[in-house]
């Protein structure tokens, strides 16, 4: 569905007064996240669940605050993707026609989709058009009705965020070896001498750049397989369907990098099956139970709710993700990219207590 018909069919399902409202708080993410001018803005949504639709809301809102600062917008709402989908047609179509430099907007209850002859990787044709981009994925499992807990965190003061995040960055970036621990029982030894570290603080105003809305985490890939000890997951676990928040924790053991062991209850099992479900489809099976990121979250105005979109970015909490972090920098092509939130961690660098 183009512009006219997904204002037609938010209106129809009494959202669009919502979108409405939203698009008061998305006016002023423009200038700092995305150094707008009057390049053209493609929004893509899809149209969600029964009672679960914060990525139309969301896609809808972002729409009405451009028309609002009179950018040349656009709005496609798709239906859901999930994995091995392809993008609807009139999606690739928007995508391809959009020339050298302009704005793409991301807004899914699941994922975008396959965006077929474009290539594999949305992130690397971004860069090939010299596109900016933001995005907010894996939307589905939060209630219409929740919309503002996303809100709140994507409200935020984003230069003296960005300044705290460039500093810890480059802290990250330096150590060679990092330590956790938690109240939990989490005690992780994480290798990344040598390794660039990634700030996610919503400055994509660079060509060709991108990355998450809400933003807030320093993260970054390990060196090779070394990575070794416990990490108790206690905040919330990603899955290929949803997002858990954790009632009985996840306790993983891992040895050269990989998990050896899932002890717990539900939750684990759950995990524990995604990892099997992944490894009987995968192309590269020994790859789904490998650690690939360790991940620092210093939103101040996010916290857990059951959404890794925002669970991730949550002040006090760190994360590690499970299988892929080719896109990133790192060398692991796996079928999956799960996060694993645990709160309340004690971080050192080469020794020193890192002091958020």
């Amino acid at each position: 569905m183009e512009t006219l018909e997904s204002i037609k069919w938010l209106k129809e399902r009494s959202l669009y007064d919502l979108s409405s409202k939203v698009a008061l708080s998305l006016k002023k993410i423009f200038t700092p996240c995305l150094a707008v001018k009057d390049e053209k803005v493609l929004i893509v949504g899809d149209i969600g669940y029964e009672n679960r639709n914060v990525a139309a809301v969301l896609s809808g809102a972002y729409y009405l605050a451009a028309e609002q600062l009179k950018l040349d917008a656009k709005l496609i709402l798709q239906d859901v993707k999930s994995r091995g989908d392809a993008s609807d047609e009139n999606v690739v179509k928007n995508l391809a026609e959009l020339k050298q430099g302009n704005i793409i907007i991301l807004n899914m209850s699941d994922k975008l989709g396959n965006i077929q002859q474009l290539g594999k990787s949305f992130r690397r044709w971004v860069a090939k058009k010299s596109h900016r981009f933001i995005s907010a994925m894996s939307l589905g499992d939060l209630a219409t009705s929740n919309i503002d807990l996303i809100l709140k965190a994507i409200d935020v003061n984003y230069k003296p965020l960005q300044t705290q995040h460039e500093e810890l960055r480059q802290r990250l970036e330096k150590a060679k070896e990092v330590h956790i621990t938690t109240p939990a029982g989490t005690d992780l030894y994480y290798n990344k001498s040598g390794i660039k570290a990634i700030a996610a603080d919503g400055n994509y105003t660079m060509p060709g750049t991108g990355g998450n809305l809400p933003a807030g985490e320093i993260y970054s890939p390990p060196n090779g397989k070394k990575i070794e000890g416990k990490a108790v997951i206690d905040g919330s676990s990603r899955t290929h369907e949803h997002t858990i928040l954790i009632r009985k924790p996840i306790e993983l053991t891992i040895k050269d990098g990989e998990i050896a062991e899932i002890r717990g209850h539900d939750e684990a099992k759950q995990l524990e099956n995604t990892l099997k479900w992944a490894a009987s489809v995968a192309k590269n099976p020994g790859n789904v139970r490998r650690i690939c990121e360790l991940g620092i979250g210093l939103n101040p105005k996010a916290s857990i709710i059951g959404a890794m979109i925002v669970d991730d970015k949550t002040l006090g909490t760190a994360h590690i993700g499970i299988g892929s972090n080719y896109w990133f920098g790192g060398n692991i092509y796996a079928i999956i990219h799960l996060d694993q939130v645990f709160k309340n961690p004690t971080i050192y660098l080469d020794g020193e207590l890192l002091k958020i």
